[in-house]
């Protein structure tokens, strides 16, 4: 039984999905000191390109040969910019679920990228990697995630009460947790059944592929 996930490259028309690579670094550390980025992940703040190289050369491949997820640039198809990142993490081999999760720099948002990338992302382990089940989780205030979840067909599943730190802004420009519950989401193969249409007609792309 596969235990890794391959090294893939995944295509849409606007988007291509691939290894996170070293020159992204640079990128990679802008993106990741959005003041979103902050309040809604784990990511530490601020954020260095040190710190940038290391999860590219250290942690990602580390996660990959372990078995226990993947880390995915998303990049744009025609200028080559890196335009965010997607994760799949907590991997579950023999029951054939991972959990999926998303950031999109700021430059990049408003266009659609976030569902693009999740959707592609979603066929391929269902299509090619015959994956059974597909776990988000979001912050209950976190609506541009949620309504990303929504457009790529996912249930919502219950919530997790208390079970998410998120961030807020203190008055000396510092950062303070703030608790609050995560919402789950259940994405299975049958609930993709018509998703790319609707997003096509919606002015997204609808063609995936990998290699």
């Amino acid at each position: 039984m596969t235990t890794t996930f391959p090294d893939i490259s995944i295509n849409t028309d606007r988007l291509v999905l691939r290894a996170l690579e070293e020159a992204d670094a640079p990128a990679l550390a802008e993106m990741m000191n959005d003041e979103m980025v902050g309040a809604w992940t784990a990511v530490p703040q601020p954020y260095t390109e040190d710190a940038a190289r290391r999860w590219i050369t250290e942690y990602a491949p580390t996660e990959r040969a372990a078995g226990r997820g993947l880390d995915l640039a998303v990049t744009e198809f025609l200028t080559q910019r890196l335009v965010g990142i997607v994760q799949l993490g907590n991997t579950n081999w023999r029951v054939r679920s991972t959990e999926l999760s998303y950031i999109i720099a700021p430059w990049a948002r408003g266009e659609g990228y976030a569902s693009e990338a999740a959707l592609a992302t979603a066929q391929w382990l269902f299509g090619d990697q015959k994956f059974e089940r597909l776990e988000l989780r979001t912050a209950a205030d976190n609506t541009a995630s949620q309504q990303v979840a929504q457009k790529i067909g996912c249930i919502s599943e219950g919530v997790l009460r208390n079970a998410c730190i998120a961030r807020t802004r203190t008055e000396d420009g510092g950062w303070t947790d703030l608790r609050t519950d995560f919402i789950v989401w259940g994405l299975l193969p049958e609930d993709l059944d018509g998703v790319a249409d609707q997003m096509a007609e919606a002015g997204y792309s609808s063609y995936t592929d990998w290699s």
